[in-house]
């Protein structure tokens, strides 16, 4: 059973940081692009920050781009998402997901998914 699992969101005050980590089981991923997304309540899945399967390219959304970090190691099977600067908006359960296509930010695009972590950010 392929399985992704998120762990390390909780709350934080604004300003702060959180590492959240995506442990990949069931079969490796070290060929596959890998993703971060977010909702919030009453709004759509969007694009946080994707890795190529190699880790030499990342991608962000404007959002985040200069706050956030993705990285990946391919031996523990593993992405990561580094958030520093956090701002309330940042608020949202953040799922990981694989796939196929790099440069998609469609959430519909990607195969795989977590079953999301809670970040919630105080002012």
């Amino acid at each position: 059973q392929v399985q992704l699992i998120e762990s390390g969101g909780g709350l934080v005050q604004a300003g702060g940081s959180l590492r959240l980590s995506c442990a990949a089981s069931g079969r490796t991923f070290s060929n596959n692009p890998m993703g971060w997304f977010r909702q919030a309540p009453g709004k759509e899945r969007e694009f946080v920050a994707a890795i190529s399967w190699g880790g030499g390219r990342m991608r962000y959304a404007d959002s985040v781009q200069g706050r956030f970090t993705i990285s990946r190691d391919n031996a523990k099977n593993t992405v990561y998402l580094q958030m520093n600067s956090l701002k309330p908006e940042d608020t949202a359960v953040y799922y990981c997901a694989a796939g196929t296509n790099y440069y998609t930010f469609s959430p519909s695009s990607w195969d795989y998914w977590g079953q999301g972590t809670q970040v919630t950010v105080s002012s």
